[in-house]
């Protein structure tokens, strides 16, 4: 066999084993698919969805599977939106808003709908414009904290058919117009000032009641006062008639010549240098007195 023969049947074998490799090294590259964690990839077969691939190391069929989208599964913020509203009362506001989602399901995402950002922008947009204005502008002030769980629970089920799972919806900030601001602080300094002669007029009236409760108590501390003397005047009343009844005309007598003593004794004891004129009737009382004193130990 000729030298020529040889080699071109040697080249021919290497050719066809080198191209044997070539394609199961392709094919190898082409069905082995490593997917990062924070994403995943959707896979078509002519044209049609075959698989949603997950993290990790998956394999697919070579010129039949295609990764036709790779797809971030990490939390995403949208850019911060201002839109306009109308409150239940009829004032405008300019409401900034921000939303937190991340895709689920990328079979839905990408075959649903096409610009995934301004779908919910738009949505969140029309949604914070319809709760806004079933409130009234002190609820929207008031009340943040419910608006954006409303916002948050509709906006979820807005977008429930794309795969998405809305993880957070915030409101940053209610803007005013200038003459609505100064309305406002008008009526701020108003209510403050109602408030203040309120506290005013309380305090007033408190005193008021504190005064006639003092009075009052006052007057219930005489009455007692006045009922205790006239129980012990009815006592001694009492006794001297006790008195009278067991021992007659002597006792009564007695007693009121003792008082007109008690009496002659106070006017004496007076500071000052006064001279004291006694009548017959008090000479004569002092020796009623006494002869009854002596008249009661004999």
């Amino acid at each position: 066999m000729p030298i020529e023969s040889l080699i071109a049947e040697f080249l021919g074998g290497n050719i066809v084993f080198l191209l044997l490799a070539v394609f199961i090294l392709l094919c190898i590259f082409l069905g082995v698919r490593i997917v990062p964690q924070s994403e995943k990839h959707v896979v078509e077969r002519f044209g049609r969805l075959r698989a949603v691939l997950g993290p990790g190391i998956n394999f697919i069929i070579p010129f039949l599977d295609k990764v036709r989208h790779k797809i971030s599964i990490l939390e995403r913020q949208l850019p911060t939106a201002s839109q306009d509203a109308i409150t239940m009362d009829n004032v405008l506001v300019e409401v900034e808003t921000s939303v937190f989602y991340r895709i689920l399901e990328p079979e839905k995402t990408v075959y649903r709908i096409r610009d995934v950002d301004a779908a919910i922008a738009t949505t969140v947009a029309g949604i914070v414009r319809a709760e806004i204005g079933k409130m009234e502008l002190d609820e929207v002030q008031s009340n943040r904290s419910r608006l954006i769980s409303e916002i948050k629970m509709l906006v979820e089920d807005a977008v429930d058919n794309w795969g998405i799972e809305v993880t957070r919806a915030e409101i940053l900030d209610v803007n005013l117009d200038q003459a609505t601001r100064d309305a406002m602080l008008q009526q701020l300094n108003a209510e403050r000032a109602r408030r203040a002669q309120v506290t005013e007029a309380e305090g007033k009236r408190r005193a008021v009641e504190l005064a006639a409760d003092a009075q009052l108590y006052a007057a219930k501390q005489e009455a007692e006062a006045r009922r205790i003397t006239a129980d012990a005047e009815a006592y001694a009343n009492e006794v001297v008639a006790k008195v009278i009844r067991e021992n007659g005309v002597e006792a009564a007598q007695y007693e009121v010549a003792l008082k007109q003593v008690d009496a002659l004794r106070r006017i004496a004891e007076k500071g000052g240098t006064q001279t004291v004129v006694l009548p017959s009737s008090a000479i004569e009382a002092f020796g009623d007195a006494f002869k009854l004193f002596k008249g009661g130990k004999s």
